[in-house]
């Protein structure tokens, strides 16, 4: 018991709160799997050393539902990290559920070697939400693997190697992708492949000109353009210089961007930033790939894919974690002219599109259209943000609300200051947050950004539990200082 809150002190803090906690019906199994003592044992003895515990008093996580988790002594938790933005419809989502279900007892496993109607119905509905010429889909597992075929084949395409992405991105962690990832906390040291570039992140609240985003929150004291930022040019120009002294005239295969950073902590650029270096790269002979791992499927509100917000149209677009509300499943769309390039060698994926997966990845499609969560996303987002804004102005230790949607990011600073909040005290803020019967994410460079990415299913009712919970953890933190 001394590692975790007790029932009964868990339900003394949550009373505490100004606001009740949000109702729900649903009753989660009595969990029989193995004590939180044996979970500790059998992490310490057999589970990687790297996969570390968020919480210095971990949770077993035994059941979802919808917005909600419970661990096993059965406490409930609203979910604002959503698996790392994975769980995009709700946990268990009966459709979903249902057509997994349905599936999972009539085909599992054949490989795209072969035809099964699921890959073609859901491939059908998947192309119909893009614009332009992005018309061929490869069915991957992940995220990583979506990023390390876009890489591919924007080489195979262009015959360039140079690729560049900016800093402090996140695109995945293999051996190759790695590279393009420019967060030094997820680089090992050893060589990656040649020809990766980073080029100057265009950050409205730490870079050097600043700027303003889209966004209904501004940093502070920041301009307020009228279209593109004045600040994008500037930070234009340094991927110019980065084009012009370190790649091969000509030669550059690829920018890959997403369209609000999600590791790094929902940082957004400046207006016009991702449109107006798309166009700069494609001058120079590459593509743009937009990496629409956290940002697609609505998430961001205004629009289905968050490309689509900055104006641009990809050569390439990487999708994967929402894409299957949890189940493994990952995707790459690009044009019948890249994806001919390929054609120079064979290709197959053993798992990538199997029965089981295209019927999950339908059926998360349907239930977004079906029950308006891109609209959701839109105004629960936007309520949320509100929200926020008003704590922000009641606690320094907020240094910026960005996001847009449901893609939201809260930088925690020494008050005061714009430096980031010590490791310690983010750590007990993080603590509180979950102990008072919330889950959120941590990110950015130095883990001092609180992620909000939750399932898009989420209501105005959760959010003000949330903030109710944010505000009394900030008040004790004031308080405390």
């Amino acid at each position: 018991m001394a590692n975790r809150v007790t029932r009964n002190s868990y339900k003394i803090l949550t009373r505490q709160l100004s606001t009740a906690f949000p109702k729900c019906d649903f009753k989660p199994k009595t969990y029989s799997g193995p004590s939180f003592q044996k979970t500790d044992k059998i992490k310490a003895d057999h589970i990687a050393p790297a996969i570390f515990n968020i919480y210095k008093r971990p949770l077993v996580l035994h059941q979802g539902h919808m917005q909600w988790l419970f661990d096993h002594d059965g406490r409930r938790y609203l979910d604002l990290f959503g698996g790392i933005v994975t769980v995009s419809v709700g946990h268990c989502h009966p459709k979903v559920s249902a057509a997994l279900h349905e599936q999972i007892d009539s085909l599992w496993h054949v490989t795209n070697i072969y035809r099964h109607p699921k890959i073609y119905e859901y491939v059908e509905k998947l192309i119909a939400k893009f614009p332009g010429d992005l018309k061929v889909v490869y069915l991957v597992n992940s995220g990583t693997e979506a990023n390390d075929l876009a890489l591919l084949l924007a080489k195979a395409y262009t015959n360039s190697n140079d690729v560049i992405s900016l800093q402090s991105c996140y695109h995945g962690y293999s051996s190759t992708v790695m590279g393009l990832t420019a967060t030094q906390s997820y680089r090992m040291p050893i060589p990656v492949p040649s020809g990766m570039h980073h080029a100057m992140l265009p950050d409205p609240y730490r870079g050097i000109w600043g700027g303003c985003r889209d966004s209904i929150s501004q940093v502070k004291n920041s301009c307020a353009c009228v279209g593109d930022c004045v600040t994008s040019d500037k930070y234009v120009h340094q991927l110019s210089e980065l084009l012009e002294n370190s790649v091969p005239a000509g030669r550059v295969a690829a920018f890959f961007a997403e369209s609000i950073q999600g590791v790094n902590g929902a940082v957004q650029f400046p207006k016009g930033y991702i449109k107006k270096a798309a166009e700069l790269i494609k001058k120079h002979g590459g593509l743009f790939v937009a990496d629409e791992v956290q940002t697609g499927f609505g998430r961001t509100g205004d629009a289905f894919w968050g490309f689509q917000n900055h104006g641009v149209q990809p050569d390439i677009v990487t999708l994967a974690k929402g894409i299957g509300n949890g189940f493994p499943l990952g995707a790459v769309v690009t044009t019948k002219a890249i994806a001919e390039a390929h054609t120079k060698s064979s290709y197959f994926n053993t798992f990538g599109g199997n029965p089981m997966a295209a019927a999950v990845g339908k059926a998360v499609l349907e239930v977004i259209e079906e029950e308006g969560l891109q609209q959701n996303c839109k105004d629960t987002g936007r309520y949320f943000l509100e929200q926020l804004m008003d704590l922000q102005n009641s606690y320094p230790v907020i240094g910026d609300v960005r996001g847009k949607g449901l893609m939201i990011g809260l930088e925690l600073v020494e008050p005061g200051t714009k430096q980031p909040l010590n490791s310690g005290d983010a750590s007990e803020i993080l603590e509180s947050i979950k102990d008072l019967g919330i889950l959120i994410g941590t990110g950015g460079r130095w883990r001092n950004v609180l992620r909000i990415k939750p399932p898009m299913c989420i209501n105005k009712k959760d959010v003000d539990f949330a903030i109710a919970v944010l505000d009394q953890v900030f008040n004790n933190y004031k308080k405390n200082k």
